[in-house]
């Protein structure tokens, strides 16, 4: 007996059309606006702090890179070390002399330490209360060596490097309570009334000199006991020929002990900090 089959209707699914679609969406913000409200707030602020972070990290490392293109990255320096015994090492007093007949060098400047010439405001102030600030004899062509300028006042001279006028470094300024300069501007290093000159911005490439209170060369060896020993040298070199002059600086400076000189390239710092911003930037955007 045969059986007949009834044909069934194909069902297809039901659709909602866009106007349903938006009326059932709009039924949460209607019925619990609050809650509609704080959940669109914690996504803005959400986008807001990514787009903050992304935005600051970005912004640093262009001012970096337009920090770095106006120094240049050429800048090397070197420092005296410690010796086998660990103690201070010293370098020649001919170090920087020696350095200038490497022939890529382009510049080269010096500082020396002087460690007894500590620096007081007055001599009312108790002599513990040194500030943390450190007194060095300077070559004339530091700032243009290391890309120093000056907030205020003037460098050191042919003639002001040989009578009591100091340079001082921003931080030294701002502990010693030095703004402006005027005629009767004055600190005491190591028992000496010094005139301050001038007060120099922060130095990017040789942070050093931000708490330094930088007085003239024959002046030091006069009036101060400085020994003449270079403590630190600042080079600048061709660009293409940095890696080869970096080599052959330590056993230049110091031919006796290449190993008690340390030679560093205070541009790599500088990056290497920047990197070290940019990994915490990327850090804190994947906690986002």
């Amino acid at each position: 007996m045969a059986v007949l089959e009834v044909a069934r209707p194909k069902l297809s699914p039901a659709r909602m059309r866009p106007r349903d679609v938006m009326r059932v969406g709009a039924v949460g913000l209607r019925t619990r606006p609050l809650r509609a409200f704080l959940s669109a707030l914690g996504i803005a602020i959400g986008i807001a702090a990514m787009v903050s972070v992304v935005g600051l990290s970005s912004s640093s490392g262009a001012e970096l890179d337009r920090t770095l293109s106006a120094l240049g990255t050429n800048l090397l320096t070197v420092s005296s070390g410690t010796t086998l015994m660990g103690e201070a090492a010293q370098m020649p007093k001919d170090a920087e002399a020696m350095i200038e007949r490497i022939g890529p060098v382009e510049k080269v400047s010096s500082i020396g330490k002087i460690s007894e010439a500590k620096v007081y405001r007055s001599e009312e102030i108790p002599e513990a209360q040194t500030g943390g600030m450190t007194t060095y004899a300077a070559r004339l062509d530091l700032p243009a060596t290391v890309g120093a300028t000056l907030r205020s006042g003037t460098w050191l001279n042919a003639a002001t490097e040989r009578y009591p006028a100091a340079v001082l470094g921003s931080a030294a300024a701002q502990r010693l309570g030095v703004g402006s300069i005027g005629a009767d501007t004055q600190v005491v290093i190591g028992g000496v009334r010094f005139a301050v000159v001038g007060v120099m911005n922060p130095v990017a490439l040789a942070t050093e000199l931000d708490s330094a209170v930088l007085v003239g060369w024959p002046v030091a060896e006069s009036r101060l006991g400085f020994d003449g020993h270079p403590t630190t040298l600042y080079t600048r070199s061709e660009e293409s020929e940095l890696e080869a002059v970096r080599e052959v600086l330590a056993g230049t400076a110091n031919p006796e002990a290449p190993n008690e000189v340390d030679v560093s390239r205070p541009s790599d710092a500088l990056a290497a900090k920047q990197a070290t911003s940019q990994a915490f930037a990327n850090l804190l955007l994947g906690v986002v």
